[in-house]
């Protein structure tokens, strides 16, 4: 190999010079380094600071040319993305003074590898998205509880620790929002039967990005909590867009009443036949929400009295005096039914 780089040399620098590189992070692989050894290396060979950062836990490990550890904040750069199993689990970068130099590129691409090999290597893996089968198994109402246990073993989660299930609909990828609901702890994601999966020890309700909709299990048996991250799903809305199984109360009741009842029942279908009308709609959501024309008002940005019209003529569509608590109820009843029909 050595004669070869010597010809190669001869013929051209640049293509000496990039088998010089991969064959040091070759060796490398071969010694079987870790992270911090990895950084170290990388800047020597680079003559400058060299840095790793993990999405999945925060970490950084920066290395100047001298071997010694670099504790200065990190740069902003974005750096080369350092990907496992499709999904960028880091970034590694060099910090130059100066003008880049010929082989940088290929240097940070063949660096990025061995980054994520060392991470595969000597893991777990923090990689977010999972294998929908396993994650199927998990969640299965029909899994028994030893292929459970041994899907939620190959998924990296710890035997001792609870895991709990959202049932999520967002435009924003899956590992983005699990990262985001569980920085720096075990989560795995998945899409299955049209509708993503998280499976997580803990879950920040607070996390979840603004345009995602998500319903929260709560019970202990993986199955059973998967039913209820979905049911609570269907009561999910722009107002109120992470939804608690165990906040729902008696409400969940209405998720099990079969959708010809629901779509035959008058109050439903009144709601339906307004909801074309998308002020219409937004006013009785804000009203049945706060039970209040003035607090309605403030959620709309609107003054109470033209709230005030609003619901009179919404009372009267509907055939159902608003201002009573029972019609108050009936309308929350109706408008809740309406949407997990149209869910």
């Amino acid at each position: 190999m050595d004669a070869l780089v010597v010809r190669l040399a001869q013929l051209d620098v640049d293509a000496a010079g990039a088998l010089r590189v991969v064959m040091f992070y070759d060796t490398l692989m071969r010694r079987r380094v870790d992270l911090p050894a990895l950084a170290r290396a990388s800047a020597a060979l680079a003559e400058c600071v060299a840095g790793i950062r993990l999405h999945g836990t925060g970490r950084v490990i920066r290395f100047g040319p001298d071997g010694r550890s670099v504790q200065t904040p990190p740069p902003a750069a974005a750096g080369t993305p350092v990907t496992l199993d499709d999904e960028e689990i880091g970034t590694v970068w060099l910090e130059r003074t100066g003008a880049s130099r010929a082989l940088d590129e290929m240097l940070l691409d063949r660096f990025a590898l061995a980054v994520a090999t060392v991470v595969e290597r000597y893991g777990p893996a923090r990689t977010t998205m999972a294998d929908p089968a396993l994650v199927e198994l998990v969640i299965g109402a029909d899994s028994d509880e030893a292929a459970r246990a041994r899907a939620l073993r190959l998924l990296g989660f710890p035997a001792d620790l609870p895991v709990r299930v959202a049932a999520v609909r967002s435009p924003q990828p899956l590992d983005r929002i699990g990262g985001s609901v569980c920085p720096g702890r075990p989560v795995k994601a998945a899409t299955v039967g049209g509708v993503g999966v998280l499976l997580a020890t803990t879950l920040d309700a607070t996390g979840f990005p603004p345009d995602t909709l998500a319903g929260l299990g709560t019970a202990a048996e993986l199955g059973r909590a998967w039913w209820e991250a979905r049911t609570a799903l269907r009561f999910a809305t722009a107002r109120r867009p992470v939804v608690d199984f165990g906040d729902l109360g008696s409400l969940a009741l209405l998720a099990q009443v079969p959708r010809d009842a629901l779509r035959d029942n008058a109050d439903v279908a009144a709601v339906a036949a307004i909801a074309a009308d998308r002020d219409a709609l937004d006013t009785l959501d804000a009203y049945c929400a706060t039970g209040s024309v003035r607090r309605a008002a403030d959620l709309l940005h609107l003054h109470h009295s033209s709230v005030a019209r609003r619901v009179e003529a919404l009372g009267r569509g509907l055939g159902i005096d608003l201002t009573e608590p029972t019609g108050l109820l009936r309308a929350r009843l109706a408008l809740a039914a309406w949407r997990l029909l149209a869910d």
